[in-house]
């Protein structure tokens, strides 16, 4: 059997804008080409399956990033939809379409070009999941500001279903970490950390605050010391060296 990808060209919600504009279409870019999109999401759960044992969360991971690439197929939509009369646009409306031409490309809302340095993905499944929520938590920002600055309903429908998605993605992913007891236990990978793990240090000091983050089981210390020297100045043969003053 041939391993194979299937596209249906329906989406999962409809994608009807009802008022084309092409400076919000602008706005739409940063979840099509930049670091919160869904570019990067799709292309990020997808790479990280490839790493997961676990066959359950590998085919979640999967399941989600396919979802992901029908996500960046509606955003494209709807990108295409508020360009579709972009000769009645001002040029100053959206500047970066009067040039690219009309539909999404590989940029971001400023014009910045996608990189895959917007991929987070370390080979670890429990580093790999926890990179994943904060990465649904930056979508979801970004959906609920690009809502706010939305007037069109069938623009702001599929919005809202594609935050509702953000929401649910986050929730399987604490869900897995659950699953392996790794929800709340910030360790991970094989190396055992130093004496210093129940630490916390008072660096910041003036209106200093105690919680649960600086109590018990931590061991809070208000003025730390160094316990360390001062290490030693670098032998470079190749330095410049400068010369004493008065020694001309």
């Amino acid at each position: 059997m041939t391993d194979m990808f299937v596209h249906h060209k329906e989406t999962i919600v409809p994608v009807n804008v009802g008022t084309p504009d092409a400076r919000f279409g602008q706005f739409l870019l940063e979840q099509f080409g930049g670091a919160t999109g869904e570019l990067t999401a799709a292309l990020q759960y997808w790479v990280q399956s490839f790493h997961v044992t676990n066959p359950g969360i590998r085919d979640m991971l999967q399941d989600i990033a396919m979802e992901e690439f029908s996500h960046l197929e509606m955003v494209g939509k709807l990108i295409v939809q508020h360009t579709a009369k972009l000769n009645q646009t001002a040029v100053y409306d959206a500047p970066l379409f009067q040039m690219k031409g009309v539909g999404p490309h590989l940029v971001d809302s400023q014009g910045s070009a996608w990189t895959g340095t917007y991929v987070q993905e370390g080979g670890n499944v429990v580093r790999d999941l926890r990179a994943n929520i904060a990465s649904e938590a930056g979508a979801r920002q970004t959906y609920e500001a690009l809502i706010n600055r939305c007037t069109d309903e069938g623009t702001k429908h599929a919005l809202v279903h594609l935050l509702t998605r953000e929401i649910t993605h986050a929730r399987m992913f604490m869900k897995a970490l659950d699953s392996m007891g790794k929800l709340d236990d910030p360790f991970f990978g094989t190396i055992q950390p130093d004496d210093t793990v129940d630490i916390v240090f008072n660096l910041s000091h003036g209106d200093d605050h105690r919680g649960p983050w600086n109590e018990a089981p931590f061991q809070y210390v208000e003025n730390p010391q160094p316990k360390g020297d001062i290490p030693p100045s670098p032998i470079n043969p190749d330095d410049e060296k400068a010369s004493p003053a008065g020694s001309r």
